[in-house]
């Protein structure tokens, strides 16, 4: 009985490897879609509601005045704020949204984070720890 050479069974393995990517790469491509989708859906929501409520005469004091704040990236990160227990750094935010945690994504992400703190949206209690702000007394 001969056993398989190294090249057969290198080949083997990797065109397990590339049919496992193509795979991967399939699922992303779908889940991409798919939040694609349902962020359409939120921004249609939203301006459905302010729609709604200006034909009517009310203001919604629930949604964010700053646009920036209301765009789909910001309220993905508030909404991880909204789940947390505790103060979080860039890089736990990085790992609750599925991204990459790698020197250039963490960064990103902290430049958006000091941006909300700057809005007032966000505290950073100490260096690099970032949670909500408390909520302002309404007049």
């Amino acid at each position: 009985m001969t056993q398989p050479s190294l090249l057969t069974l290198l080949t083997e393995r990797e065109t397990a490897a590339g049919l496992a990517v193509e795979q991967l790469r399939e699922r992303i491509a779908s889940l991409t879609d798919q939040l694609t989708a349902a962020e359409t859906d939120v921004a249609e929501l939203a301006i459905t509601r302010k729609t709604l409520l200006s034909l009517g005469g009310h203001v919604d004091v629930a949604a964010p005045a700053d646009p920036t704040v209301a765009s789909p990236a910001y309220q993905q990160i508030l909404a991880v704020f909204h789940g947390a227990t505790a103060p979080m750094r860039a890089k736990d935010i990085c790992r609750a949204l599925g991204t990459g945690t790698t020197a250039k994504d963490t960064e990103g992400l902290r430049a958006r984070l000091k941006r909300l703190v700057a809005r007032q949206t966000l505290t950073e209690p100490e260096a690099g720890l970032f949670t909500l702000a408390p909520p302002t007394p309404s007049a």
